[in-house]
């Protein structure tokens, strides 16, 4: 996709410019929540970022008053089981289990985000939630499985507070998700977009290499333990360590100027 290139439909909206992709769920009449057409459509988009150089972060949002309210139930869709075995090592919406994605996803929370949404949620590596916002996995009161969930938060919060979500559905608002540690900053609605830039705006400060290589090395050793993180030779760690970029930081730092980064 060219710079600053938009394309639209099947419930998503996707644009790029400056570095940046928005990736935007536009189905607000259902909350954004996520039919067969629409998780296809994200599919697609994230291999197109993946493929794209030039893409160094991707914002994740929702049209409307949602960020996300999951599946859309009412879409005579594959059962359970079904879709259990089709969903693949990426999890709901194609990003909700970790690393699929080389680049920084920072996620803006503009409301609701219930189930497969608090799953996309939890896939993203920042997360900026409006007041307004809440979060919870509602599936075991319609009979379903929150089946990234139940993988991820567990891991991410202690036992007691990750069971007391799973087990009854109930809601979290942006105010305990951040002392929880779920969030990293929670605003007035008003400032969701001025909160976002400030993050964008810090990762586009930083090395792009460098920031691919942090992210797949936290993504692809987490089975490891620390020794053998430490020791792993990822593909993306030796292109960071021996980039022109690598050499171009240094530089700026000892001239007192701020560092023009190539991506190689």
């Amino acid at each position: 996709m060219s710079e600053g290139a938009s394309r639209s439909g099947e419930g998503v909206r996707f644009h790029r410019a400056g570095g940046v992709a928005r990736v935007t769920l536009d189905r607000p009449g259902r909350l954004n929540a996520v039919d067969s057409a629409t998780d296809s459509a994200l599919d697609a988009i994230w291999e197109a970022i993946e493929r794209d150089p030039d893409v160094r972060c991707v914002v994740l949002t929702g049209t409307g008053r949602a960020f996300c309210a999951g599946a859309d139930l009412k879409e005579d869709g594959p059962g359970g089981l079904a879709w259990w075995a089709r969903s693949g090592r990426h999890g709901f919406g194609g990003v909700a289990l970790a690393g699929r994605l080389s680049v920084p996803i920072v996620g803006r929370i503009n409301g609701i985000a219930l189930g497969g949404g608090f799953e996309m949620a939890l896939g993203c590596d920042i997360l900026v939630a409006g007041e307004s916002a809440s979060f919870g996995l509602p599936e075991p009161r319609v009979g379903r499985l929150p089946l990234d969930a139940m993988v991820t938060l567990p891991r991410r919060l202690p036992r007691a507070l990750a069971m007391g979500l799973l087990l009854t559905g109930r809601r979290m608002d942006a105010a305990e998700a951040l002392a929880a540690g779920l969030v990293n900053e929670v605003v007035p609605d008003v400032d969701l977009d001025r909160a976002v830039g400030a993050w964008v705006e810090a990762i586009l400060a930083c090395a792009p290499l460098s920031l691919r290589a942090i992210k797949r090395s936290v993504s692809d050793t987490a089975h490891l333990g620390e020794r053998e993180a430490r020791a792993a030779c990822l593909p993306s760690l030796v292109a960071a360590l021996e980039s022109e970029d690598a050499d171009e930081g240094v530089a700026a730092f000892r001239e007192k100027r701020t560092p023009v980064w190539k991506g190689r």
